[in-house]
């Protein structure tokens, strides 16, 4: 029986970016640390302008300014992509529940032969052997899963507007 999934999901956007608003994100893709002065004066406009499309770019959720660590280089040994089928009625309470927990760093409902998958770190491959026989076995509704382990991350950018 084919499995089939009919949703709709809304995105909000509240205000258009412009021109210069994907100017300061590609900045900040090539480098978060960059400073406010700094991006203006590349920009030739006025820091003020700048620290409020800042402001204003994190306050509509366009950006989250964050530091994104290499898993292994901070005691992360064990990663993994965990593809999850799951009853469909139930998919959003398990994405949350997913979601809540702390070796669940990323969560994507998607199409295809997996409802969910999810990216978990922990620092050996016992912890993860634990966290799937304890904690995704005893998630309700979750019917199938496949594990694939991340031998070695060749990309790892979050800069794709260029």
């Amino acid at each position: 029986m084919p499995r089939t999934r009919t949703r709709t999901r809304t995105r909000t956007r509240t205000r258009a970016l412009d021109e210069l608003d994907y100017k300061v994100l590609l900045r900040l893709q090539t480098n978060g640390r960059e400073s406010n002065a700094e991006i203006a004066r590349n920009l030739a406009v006025s820091e003020g302008t700048i620290r409020r499309r800042i402001k204003r770019l994190i306050d509509d959720d366009v950006i989250r300014v964050t530091a994104v660590p290499n898993p292994w280089k901070v005691g992360f040994e064990a990663v993994a992509l965990i593809g999850l089928q799951v009853e469909l009625d139930k998919i959003d309470q398990i994405a949350e529940r997913l979601a809540s927990m702390k070796e669940v760093h990323f969560v994507a409902l998607t199409t295809g032969s997996y409802d969910i998958f999810i990216w978990v770190m922990v620092p050996s491959a016992e912890d993860l052997s634990n966290f799937i026989k304890t904690k995704l076995a005893s998630t309700v509704g979750v019917t199938r899963s496949e594990t694939f382990i991340n031998l070695e991350i060749k990309k790892r950018t979050f800069g794709w507007l260029s």
